[in-house]
């Protein structure tokens, strides 16, 4: 059972599209897996779209109320309308081939599944044609980048083997976590597929898994580990995260 959401700011901002292309991922992934969060996500769209639809109406019967002398508007030249009707068509027909184009392009280079450490896992669908690197494998962590160019905001998927963890950490800026598959337990509670957990510097956890999971996670800044040897690699932690 799926007990961690995106906020209603991160739902609000995908249903406007407003979000960055990795967070949007991200909620898109967790709503396919949530009921709850897909109702939603319909509800403020449908009230976005009323919102500009009665903009919309307003704006028309605005410009219907003013006085204006529109003789001028409806001297035309025919010929020169039927050109602009041409050129448009065919710009549509032009824009189609080129969709087309991009649609056989992207599903050439489609992976629908990934293979870990012997073990294979199905993509979620908004993961099906985003470019990733090579697996970075330390020790039970393996962990394959997402080529999104979003300058500080980095994604990727990450890969913890059965009695792997992630040695204790807080955070420089916020970081997402999508659970995919498997579950993991930290000190705030225990995560299962679906699972959407957002923190921040306020946090500090250590995940753990039995099983092993697979998440999808979105950061833009390092972590910055607090027990141990591991916080000798904070120095570099801009190259890691």
């Amino acid at each position: 059972m799926i007990k961690h959401h995106p906020s209603s700011k991160l739902l609000a901002g995908y249903a406007a599209g407003e979000l960055p292309a990795s967070i949007a991922i991200g909620v898109s992934i967790h709503s396919h897996m949530c009921p709850q969060c897909s109702g939603e996500i319909e509800k403020i769209t449908n009230q976005i779209s009323e919102q500009l639809f009665n903009a919309e109406i307003t704006s028309k019967t605005v410009y219907e109320d003013e006085q204006f002398d529109t003789s001028l508007f409806n001297i035309r030249d025919n010929h020169a309308n039927n050109e602009a009707a041409m050129d448009m068509e065919f710009g549509n027909m032009i824009a189609a081939i080129t969709a087309d184009d991009e649609i056989s392009e992207q599903s050439m280079v489609r992976n629908t599944s990934i293979s870990i450490r012997g073990k294979c896992f199905e993509l979620p669908n908004a993961l099906n044609n985003v470019r990733m690197s090579n697996w970075l494998n330390i020790g039970k962590l393996s962990r394959s980048s997402l080529n999104l160019d979003e300058g500080a905001i980095h994604s990727h998927l990450l890969h913890i083997d059965a009695d792997g963890e992630v040695p204790t950490h807080t955070h420089k800026g916020f970081e997402i976590t999508l659970l995919l598959d498997g579950s993991f337990e930290d000190e705030m509670g225990t995560y299962h597929p679906g699972d959407f957990i957002e923190l921040n510097g306020e946090h500090n956890h250590q995940p753990r898994t039995k099983e092993g999971c697979l998440c999808y996670t979105v950061a833009d800044d390092a972590l910055q580990f607090t027990e141990g040897f591991h916080k000798l690699f904070n120095p570099i932690g801009s190259l890691l995260y």
